[in-house]
């Protein structure tokens, strides 16, 4: 791995210990609450996180995976299914980094994306190598670690970084 991938990797995985840390020791009641008026609790973001940012950009975008794994409606990701736990979502959360990481290993930095993101409309042909996804998946987690960090303040006054 080059010495710019190295740094970009060492910022996302900044920015994903944050979103994991902002979390340590909630309640399953606590990580399930939503807390502002979308509804989004917590776990709907980690698990956003772990789909929608994660496996999208790296598995699906560069590595060319199928998007069939998406669910068919937009947004849904955000939503707990029945049964499904806070080491459930944590656990899918570590399990998408993993894979993240491997396909950022075998990646060149300069790499073209195995295909073309087709949510985005005229503004995926900004995503043209490893690098710009990078750097979209650091500000993506780096922004929803920041709502993390105004839940958790909501729901037990915890605070992450104070200035």
């Amino acid at each position: 791995m080059d010495r710019e991938t190295e740094t970009l990797l060492a910022s996302l995985d900044q920015q994903r210990s944050h979103v994991t840390g902002i979390l340590e020791g909630f309640t399953e009641e606590q990580l399930r609450r939503p807390v502002l008026p979308s509804g989004w609790s917590c776990l709907g973001m980690v698990k956003h996180l772990a789909l929608a940012d994660e496996h999208y950009w790296f598995r699906c975008i560069m590595a060319g995976e199928s998007l069939d794994f998406f669910p068919a409606e937009r947004n849904s990701e955000w939503r707990l299914a029945p049964g499904e736990t806070a080491e459930d979502v944590f656990g899918l959360y570590r399990d998408e980094i993993a894979r993240s990481n491997e396909v950022i290993a075998r990646t060149p930095i300069d790499a073209p994306p195995g295909q073309r993101d087709p949510w985005w409309g005229s503004w995926a042909d900004r995503f043209t190598e490893l690098r710009v996804v990078m750097l979209h998946v650091i500000a993506e987690t780096a922004c929803h670690a920041g709502h993390l960090d105004a839940a958790a303040e909501l729901i037990d006054g915890r605070q992450w970084i104070v200035q």
